[in-house]
C-alpha cells in the first residue's frame, strides 16, 4: 500500500493530439547529406516524447540516418488500419513502427516484421519485465524493442477507507457500506477486453492456451465473471458503467463520489491538476485479487518498436529502434509524458520517483505480476467476440455465470479460427 500526498511534476498522458497526416517518405537527399531517412509510423504524444527522441537519436547517429516521425491518427483502431494499409501494400516507405502491444502476433504472423536476433536482441530486452518481452513476441520470437508499457492499480480515497482492500468482495463490500461508486472501464471497446482478461487471468486461467486454442478453465473463468456480474449489478456500479472508458472513470474519481477507482498512472497526475483536493487524500496500491490468496494479474499496456520488413534500411533501422527504446529514451517518455519504462531497474530512477511519487514501487510490481493480453493473430477478431458475448456487464447473473461462460467460449473459439482479420 502506498499513500500518496506529494504532487508530481508530470502532467497528465489521458489526451492525444491532433495526428499530423500521414505523408509520402523522402530519401536521403532530404536530409542534406546526413544519411538515410527512416520513416516512423507512430501514434504521438502530448507531452513531446516521441519528437524529442527521434531528434536524440538522429543526432546520435552521427549522419547515419535521420529519423522522420509520421504521426498516426489518435484512434486507437484508425492507427492499425493505416498500418494494416501500408504494410499490406508492403510499403517501403515504413521502416519503424510504434506498436501497440497487442498487434504484435498479427503483424509478426502476417509476415511485416523483422526478428530481434542476437547481440540487438539481447540489448533491448536486457532488465526489462518478462511481462513486456511476452508483449514483444510471437512464437518463441522478439519481433518487437519494448518501449514504454502501462499498467493499472487501485486508486482509492485515503480519507474514506482505512486500508486499501484485497479483494474485488472486498472492495463491492467497502463501496457499498460507503454509498460511493467503483469506476471501472466497461464500455463496449478495447477497455472491456482488458478489464475482463485482468479477471479471468486473476481467477487463474488465460483465455488462449495458443494462438488458436481455447483455454477458458471453467470454473476459474465463471468465478471471475461471477465478479463482473456482482459489480455491475451492485449499487457500487457507477451509473455510466456500460459506457465507461478511461477517462470517464478519472472524472468520476475526481468527482469525489467514488471511493475507489481502476486506472492507469496517468490517474494520478490527472487528479493532481484537475481535482487537488481529491489528489491530497489519494492512495495507490496494486489490482485486487478475484480468488482470495490467488495473485491477481493486472492489465498490462505499452508500446513496442518493430522494424518493418519492407524497410530498404534495416540496419539502420535496427539501430534506431535500438535508440529509440533505450533507457535514455524511456526515462525521458516518463518526464514529458508520466509513461512507465519497460526497464525495471529504472524504477529506482529520480525521475521515475519523481513522476510516481510513492507508488513507483507498486506500478513495477503491477508489471512484473501483469498478465498480457493473449497473443493471437486474430486479436481483433478475438476482443470483439469477448465484447459481443459479455456486454453489457449488468447481463451477467453473478448468481449464475455459466451462460455468460458457455457465451464467451463459443464465441473466442469461433473468432480465433478465423486466424486474424488482416
Amino acid at each position: 500500500m502506498r499513500v500518496i500526498r506529494r504532487p508530481s511534476a508530470v502532467l497528465a498522458s489521458f489526451v492525444l493530439c491532433l495526428a499530423g497526416a500521414l505523408g509520402a517518405c523522402g530519401g536521403e537527399d532530404e536530409t542534406g547529406g546526413r544519411g538515410v531517412t527512416l520513416n516512423w509510423f507512430v501514434a504521438t504524444q502530448p507531452g513531446g516524447t516521441i519528437q524529442e527522441v527521434a531528434a536524440r537519436c538522429s543526432e546520435q547517429s552521427n549522419g547515419e540516418y535521420t529519423i522522420n516521425v509520421e504521426l498516426l491518427p489518435t484512434d486507437a483502431s484508425q492507427q492499425r488500419e493505416q498500418l494494416v494499409r501500408r504494410l499490406g501494400a508492403e510499403d517501403s516507405n515504413v521502416d519503424l513502427i510504434g506498436m501497440d502491444v497487442i498487434w504484435t502476433a498479427e503483424f509478426a504472423n502476417a509476415g511485416w516484421l523483422r526478428e530481434w536476433t542476437g547481440e540487438l536482441a539481447e540489448r533491448v530486452t536486457k532488465d526489462v519485465f518478462a511481462s513486456v518481452v511476452e508483449t514483444a513476441s510471437f512464437e518463441g520470437k522478439l519481433y518487437g524493442a519494448p518501449f514504454n508499457t502501462n499498467t493499472q492499480l487501485l486508486w482509492y480515497r485515503t480519507d474514506q477507507v482505512d486500508r486499501p482492500p484485497r479483494t474485488w468482495a472486498e472492495m463491492i463490500d467497502q463501496a457499498e457500506r460507503i454509498g460511493g461508486f467503483i469506476q471501472v472501464q466497461a464500455g463496449r471497446y478495447e477497455g472491456f477486453t482488458v478489464w475482463v482478461n485482468a479477471m479471468i487471468e486473476s481467477a487463474g486461467t488465460q483465455i488462449l492456451a495458443g494462438p488458436t486454442e481455447v483455454e477458458l478453465e471453467e470454473g476459474p473463468t465463471t468465478e471471475a465473471l461471477a465478479m463482473i456480474g456482482r459489480l455491475a449489478n451492485s449499487p457500487a456500479a457507477a451509473r455510466d458503467i456500460s459506457t465507461s472508458t478511461e477517462d470517464t472513470a478519472r472524472l468520476g474519481f475526481e468527482a469525489g463520489n467514488s471511493p475507489f477507482m481502476l486506472n492507469y498512472t496517468f490517474a494520478y497526475a490527472s487528479a493532481q491538476a484537475n481535482a487537488p483536493e481529491i489528489a491530497e487524500n489519494m492512495g495507490a496500491a496494486v489490482f485486487p485479487q478475484v480468488v482470495e490468496g490467488e495473485p491477481a494479474r493486472p492489465p498490462l499496456g505499452g508500446f513496442n518498436i518493430g522494424v518493418s520488413a519492407f524497410s530498404e534500411h534495416p540496419d539502420e533501422a535496427f539501430d534506431a529502434a535500438a535508440c529509440i527504446s533505450s533507457p535514455q529514451s524511456q526515462l525521458t517518455a516518463t518526464r514529458l509524458d508520466g509513461l512507465p519504462p519497460s526497464n525495471q531497474r529504472l524504477y529506482k530512477h529520480p525521475v521515475v520517483r519523481k513522476a510516481y511519487p510513492g507508488f513507483a514501487r507498486d506500478v513495477a510490481a503491477s508489471i512484473r505480476a501483469a498478465g498480457p493480453r493473449p497473443t493471437t493473430p486474430a486479436y481483433t477478431d478475438l476482443s470483439l467476440a469477448i465484447q459481443r458475448s459479455l456486454h453489457p456487464p449488468e447481463s451477467i447473473d453473478p448468481d449464475d455465470p455459466g451462460p455468460a461462460y458457455e457465451r464467451l467460449r463459443e464465441a473466442v473459439n469461433d473468432a480465433v479460427k478465423r486466424e486474424g482479420v488482416l
